[in-house]
């Protein structure tokens, strides 16, 4: 299939409700920043996200208010460094996984100690 633009996305539509991975751009024209927040988090899906804007601190703002395990300011949301934790939030996936981050979200941290020797208590 052919990477394929379709315009005047509605909520009414499947691809609304989907978490697409082929060569689809599904775009949703909303009036204004709040709108474009609650239509980005009107889904189960966070896997990654971009906000694009000539205010950094504006953009920022809204960055943080995306609902996704990633999000990229002034960039597309394809963007991958095997040292930063790569994972998505709601039906997006469970834990991280690159870098120190992907140990962490895989691994339980345990401590075990053996007393090899009669102990001395002070008491």
């Amino acid at each position: 299939m052919p990477a394929t633009v379709l315009d005047h996305v509605t909520r009414e539509m499947a691809i609304y409700h989907e978490e697409s991975f082929g060569p689809v751009k599904p775009v949703l024209r909303v009036k204004g920043v709040e709108a474009a927040i609650e239509c980005a988090n009107d889904n189960p899906f966070g896997l990654s996200a971009a906000v694009f804007g000539g205010d950094i601190g504006r953009t920022l703002q809204v960055a943080k208010r995306i609902e996704s395990g990633i999000c990229h300011v002034n960039g597309p949301t394809v963007h991958d460094e095997a040292q930063m934790p790569f994972g998505g939030v709601k039906d997006s996936g469970h834990g991280r996984f690159g870098g120190r981050a992907g140990i962490e979200a895989f691994t339980e941290l345990r401590w075990i100690t053996v007393q090899t020797a009669p102990r001395h208590y002070p008491f």
